[in-house]
């Protein structure tokens, strides 16, 4: 029985590679606005942020309750978003994942993407509402946004998994 593909379940992942990888990869995918992109409408989407859902829907262990304040303030420094801005918004959708992870018996990956839909949906409108004045017309380009980045958060989400990946001991 030691080679059981189950011997490992169950243990949480103490792991240094563990600790560190998370906040890394979503720190690089803030990274990603820095990048030089030449595009006649802004439709880049968050990608620190759709790190942050892939990773807490994925390993709800891994990352601590306060961790998306600092990661949001990282991305806030990148982003050139308002201070706080992804701060707030990214922890409000962490704690909401949060209680709807306790109210939810299973998940599949339908019901993961649906809460990453919601969270990405309230965390784009909200920066929206915060950094920009209400009679700009920035609607339908906010809207392409969140399509966009609502269908690449399977490609996240793969990301993660791939990533994740740890050899199990015996």
């Amino acid at each position: 029985m030691s080679g059981s593909p189950y011997l490992g379940l169950g243990r949480p992942d103490t792991s240094r590679r563990a600790t560190w990888l998370a906040p890394l990869t979503i720190v690089l995918g803030s990274l990603v606005t820095l990048i030089p992109f030449k595009a006649s409408f802004p439709i880049l989407p968050p990608f620190g942020l759709l790190m942050l859902l892939a990773w807490r829907l994925h390993r709800p262990d891994l990352l601590k309750p306060w961790a998306p304040v600092l990661l949001g303030f990282a991305d806030d420094l990148v982003s050139g978003q308002p201070l706080g801005n992804s701060m707030f918004l990214w922890t409000v959708s962490f704690i909401a994942i949060d209680v709807l992870d306790t109210r939810i018996v299973w998940r599949d990956f339908l019901q993961d993407w649906l809460l990453a839909a919601g969270a990405i949906g309230f965390c784009l409108i909200g920066g929206r509402l915060i950094a920009s004045p209400l009679g700009s017309h920035v609607d339908t380009m906010l809207l392409i946004q969140i399509l966009i980045s609502i269908a690449l958060f399977p490609l996240a989400s793969r990301l993660v998994s791939r990533l994740d990946r740890r050899k199990r001991s015996l």
